[in-house]
């Protein structure tokens, strides 16, 4: 049973997006210096390794993860296996301002997989919010100059960053509809901790599958260096551990339907983390896209 959305809930499902702008920046900095299926392997294990001290309760009953493993491993694939590797590759090819676009349709994705996969069709305010909030993105993206978006090309990398994209719905709706065996006294005496670092497990072992094919292949190239070190740690850290963190707490208090929305925040933040490191100030489309991003935020929340 999912809840109106709080300040506190606004919070928690505000920090990945910002989260999320920094690891677009990082990735585009990472392109010719890191393979993108080894850079989100080696993110991964870092994760893993971060998590044990907290969740290795996990790992004590290995009855109760085999039990689960489906679910486990569908948590793997879409989360922590797919999404960022896919975003990874598509940075390769597909420019920021196509990425952003395309991240932005997140409640389009997650309304439809909710309607077609779990019958939960989008209530009226939904709608109304989706269109409040893509209008905010386009703004972004267009500078304030609508007439901008008719001059975008697509690439192979765009296609990539939609399956990312419709990966991560999945995700947040195999989050908000766990099956029986993860509800109510069912569920193992897991803490996030330990139920992250299952999924991570899980996912960990498509992440390899991923980069081994990478490398077999002879497209795994390491540059390293301490700015490389410092590129890893830091998508571990923020986007990885700290980011799915706050975006599972979110989702299982408002559901993915509402939480999707601030998925739009993304392109702000990129706005303004771009326009810092480039010394370039924020520009007034800034504002009033924030504006219509959290009108669509509350029209979509209401009771």
């Amino acid at each position: 049973m999912t809840q109106a959305l709080t300040f506190r809930t606004a919070v928690f499902l505000t920090i990945p997006p910002l989260l999320w702008a920094g690891n677009s920046v990082v990735g585009r900095m990472a392109v010719g210096l890191v393979p993108p299926l080894g850079l989100n392997f080696m993110r991964w294990a870092l994760v893993f390794l971060m998590l044990l001290p907290l969740g290795h309760a996990a790992l004590r009953d290995p009855a109760a993860l085999w039990a689960r493993k489906r679910y486990l491993a569908l948590l793997g694939l879409t989360g922590v296996g797919s999404y960022n590797a896919l975003q990874y590759m598509a940075l390769h090819t597909s420019s920021a301002l196509n990425a952003t676009l395309i991240t932005a349709s997140a409640p389009v994705w997650m309304l439809l997989i909710g309607a077609l996969v779990y019958r939960v069709m989008p209530r009226p305010r939904e709608l109304a919010g989706a269109a409040l909030s893509l209008a905010g993105v386009a703004l972004v993206i267009a500078r304030g100059d609508f007439a901008r978006l008719a001059q975008l090309h697509f690439v192979t990398g765009d296609l990539l960053m939609v399956a990312a994209i419709i990966s991560w719905g999945f995700y947040s709706w195999l989050l908000a509809r766990p099956p029986a065996n993860m509800q109510g006294t069912a569920r193992p005496d897991w803490n996030w901790a330990a139920f992250l670092l299952a999924q991570t497990g899980f996912g960990l072992i498509w992440c390899a599958a991923s980069a081994g094919a990478e490398a077999a292949l002879g497209l795994a190239h390491w540059e390293w260096s301490w700015r490389v070190l410092a590129l890893v740690v830091f998508v571990a850290v923020g986007p990885g551990l700290t980011a799915f963190r706050f975006w599972g707490l979110g989702v299982s208090l408002v559901g993915p339907s509402v939480a999707s929305f601030f998925v739009n925040l993304t392109p702000v933040f990129a706005a303004v983390l771009s326009a810092g490191l480039l010394g370039e100030p924020p520009a007034w489309f800034h504002a009033v896209a924030f504006a219509l991003i959290a009108s669509g935020i509350v029209v979509s929340s209401r009771r």
